[in-house]
């Protein structure tokens, strides 16, 4: 499979599957929750709140480690394996460009003070479980 191939599953993957346990690290051991994303190719963002432990992990060590895409239909189910660095954008376009009416469960508007956006800058994301294939590392 050709790097242009696994980036064409990967973004695909990354179009179509939103909701995946995101992965960080507290007190030395990994901490996953699932989160919703969007993607600007193969850039990840997700919405937060800033008073979650999530963010206090990150500002401790920003590495995270995100599932999208299995469907849970068995064996063969492709997904990824992102490997990532997150950094807080809490620019007011960004927080615009994400808001949906789902939010309003959790913040009073996009302007909500306590209403950030994670980046998520891609270190490594690998193509799995094509089939029972081997992975495959779409070279960043």
């Amino acid at each position: 499979m050709s790097q242009k191939e696994i980036e064409v599953s990967v973004k695909k993957i990354l179009n179509d599957s939103n909701v995946g346990p995101m992965a960080t690290v507290e007190n030395n051991k990994p901490h996953s929750r699932y989160m919703t994303f969007w993607n600007d190719g193969l850039k990840l963002y997700t919405a937060t709140n800033k008073n979650t432990h999530k963010t206090e992990e990150i500002d401790t060590n920003p590495f995270t480690h995100i599932l999208l895409g299995y469907e849970g239909e068995g064996f063969g189910d492709e997904y990824v394996e992102y490997e990532g660095k997150v950094s807080i954008n809490d620019s007011e376009e960004m927080k615009k460009q994400l808001w949906n009416e789902h939010m309003e469960l959790y913040f009073d508007g996009p302007n909500d003070s306590n209403y950030f956006v994670l980046e998520i800058e891609p270190m490594q994301i690998s193509l799995m479980n094509k089939k029972g294939e081997a992975p495959k590392i779409l070279h960043l």
